[in-house]
């Protein structure tokens, strides 16, 4: 696959690399492709993730948020399938906004995903590292030093899993989310069948529909929403190593995203039932465990851990899939240094992507032990993370909506799923992004937006690769 032509006020970049040998085609099926994009988002993590700040942020509103911007975001979904369609190519918004709108910002819509998965390295690995403490040594929970370090661990084994090939991911991640979802389950059942007729929270239709909400609320919850419903488009990251990935990828991101709304809109009524505002302020991260040991007896209750825990590491395998994958299809189109895309010659996997992204979260992993709590690392990662998807949804948003203009009006359902609902989820991203950032602090604009920044001189240095090879080439000719 060849980029198009860049812009007349853009250097000729060289071709694309030839790969060595490609990705492991015809990998994965529906159903594994399923089971990614759930645990791409990672319901039992983004409930202990971000149920408390939602509930925070919106009171009892915040299932409706949850709902509510889970349908707004099936627009991006549709785009990302729409434009999968268009081209199946591992480095999914990276290449299709860069051929729909531009090179330049198509490789800054690359680049926010890849500063992302390695921020999430941090806010991902470090409720793992708690969680497995809780199991093993409870009183190591709140030593900093011993989470870093367990954090450090589960990060090489799981870079260890994703460099080791794609089948054995797969088998990890179905065996993984299939425990967090049982769980959950469990706990959505035992809240609405114990907690019913004496709620914390007395239901009420507002729950769901939303009533109450003014367009600040709902803006403010926003972007808390946008992280936990965000990670589902690992799918078409891994379009080329999936069977017909062209329609299934798509598909698999449909469901998944379908399953993922209806945990986390069930989980958060959950956690309304059985606790107190009180109670859900004070839980914090472990919201999850607190409702369980509510519902269950110990040792039982254990189990709330351990789904965390798994949904935890599942995130973290997907991520890592995705920084791999998007900086494979860079490094193939020349934009980053090839070496990225030379491929295991056993296991078909960008093993030296693998290896940077595992080096990076080591790094940041060190001094995230240096500020003042875990909780202010997660915090403040979260939602540096939730600013960076939203605006690499948002431009593949609007991508699709440009690039499909023309069928989208020949029939109303075409113009509906084509231009209106992707424009939708793409301004609603956009928008949340923007709205969010007077509301950072400083560290989490420096994180969030500088990152994003900093993008700009690896961009620089890929045109002055590009000048080269357009001034050698014509002294060739």
């Amino acid at each position: 696959m060849e980029l198009s032509p860049a812009a007349p006020d853009q250097p000729p970049v060289p071709p694309p690399l030839r790969a060595e040998a490609s990705l492991h085609g015809d990998a994965l099926g529906l159903a594994e492709s399923v089971i990614m994009g759930v645990a791409g988002s990672g319901p039992a993590y983004s409930v202990a993730a971000s149920t408390a700040a939602l509930v925070g942020t919106v009171g009892i509103l915040a299932p409706a948020s949850l709902l509510y911007c889970g349908l707004i975001m099936f627009g991006v979904v549709f785009a990302f399938r729409h434009l999968n369609r268009m081209e199946v190519n591992a480095g999914a918004s990276y290449t299709w906004v860069g051929k729909v709108f531009s090179p330049a910002l198509g490789f800054f819509a690359g680049w926010s995903m890849l500063i992302s998965s390695v921020l999430f390295m941090v806010s991902g690995t470090l409720p793992a590292a708690t969680g497995t403490l809780q199991l093993l040594t409870p009183g190591l929970v709140d030593n900093q030093n011993a989470v870093t370090l367990v954090a450090a661990v589960w990060l090489v084994v799981i870079g260890g899993i994703v460099a080791k090939g794609i089948k054995l991911t797969s088998y990890t991640q179905i065996a993984f989310t299939a425990i967090e979802a049982g769980v959950l389950a469990l706990l959505i059942g035992l809240a609405a069948a114990r907690f019913g007729h004496m709620p914390a929270h007395a239901f009420s239709l507002a729950w769901l529909t939303g009533a109450g909400f003014t367009p600040e609320l709902f803006a403010s919850g926003a972007l808390v929403a946008l992280f936990a419903l965000s990670g589902w488009d690992v799918t078409v990251n891994l379009n080329e190593e999936t069977r017909d990935g062209g329609r299934v990828a798509g598909r698999g991101s449909i469901v998944a995203v379908i399953a993922v709304v209806l945990l986390l809109v069930g989980s958060c009524a959950a956690a309304l039932l059985v606790l107190s505002d009180a109670e859900i302020r004070k839980a914090g991260i472990n919201i999850v465990f607190v409702v369980a040991g509510k519902l269950l007896p110990y040792p039982w209750s254990c189990i709330a851990v351990i789904a965390v825990m798994l949904s935890t590491v599942g995130t973290l395998e997907t991520s890592i899939l995705q920084f791999t994958r998007t900086l494979f299809a860079m490094g193939r189109d020349r934009v980053v240094h090839p070496r990225y895309a030379r491929l295991h010659p056993t296991y078909r996997t960008p093993w030296l992507a693998t290896m940077l992204i595992t080096a990076l979260g080591l790094l940041l992993l060190f001094l995230s032990s240096y500020l003042s709590g875990i909780k202010a690392v997660i915090g403040d990662s979260i939602s540096a993370i939730g600013f960076q998807v939203a605006f690499y949804y948002g431009v593949a948003g609007f991508a699709c909506a440009w690039h499909f203009r023309r069928p989208a009006l020949t029939s109303p359902g075409k113009l509906f799923f084509l231009l209106v609902w992707p424009l939708l989820g793409a301004g609603f991203c956009l928008f949340i992004a923007a709205y969010s950032v007077p509301t950072f602090d400083a560290t989490t604009n420096i994180v969030g937006l500088g990152s994003i920044a900093a993008g700009i001189v690896p961009y620089w240095w890929s045109r002055m690769r590009a000048q080269a090879y357009a001034g050698t080439a014509t002294e060739l000719r």
